[in-house]
């Protein structure tokens, strides 16, 4: 069965959900991108003060709170705890190279 054997109503219905999770997802990528600029602005001042680029304390309370917010969102905090650690992950790398290059620039 294809999309065009589907009936109209069910199609309808269909395109309705489809474009209520592509506007999801646009905000989602719209949400990422402003909490990576909050997380680059970290990463350049702990390059400043010559903090490490994790701070694994930290990053234990921010799963521990977003596996709580899932479980009152109904939502896997299995899941949720994958997805942080998968951004936190990025993250962190962000953080290195922007110490990577502030010490270049200091050594320049």
């Amino acid at each position: 069965m294809t999309t065009k054997d589907i009936d109209e109503s069910v199609s309808t219905e269909l395109n309705r959900l489809r474009k209520s999770i592509d506007n999801i997802d646009a905000a989602v990528v719209h949400m990422l991108a402003e909490r990576f600029k909050c997380t680059q602005q970290v990463g350049h001042l702990k390059a400043a003060h010559h903090l490490p680029p994790a701070d694994p304390a930290r990053e234990a309370r921010q799963i521990a709170r977003l596996r709580q917010l899932a479980e009152s969102a109904h939502l896997d905090p299995a899941f949720a705890e994958k997805l942080l650690n998968f951004i936190v992950a990025e993250v962190i790398r962000h953080h290195e190279r922007i110490a990577e290059e502030s010490a270049t620039d200091q050594n320049d």
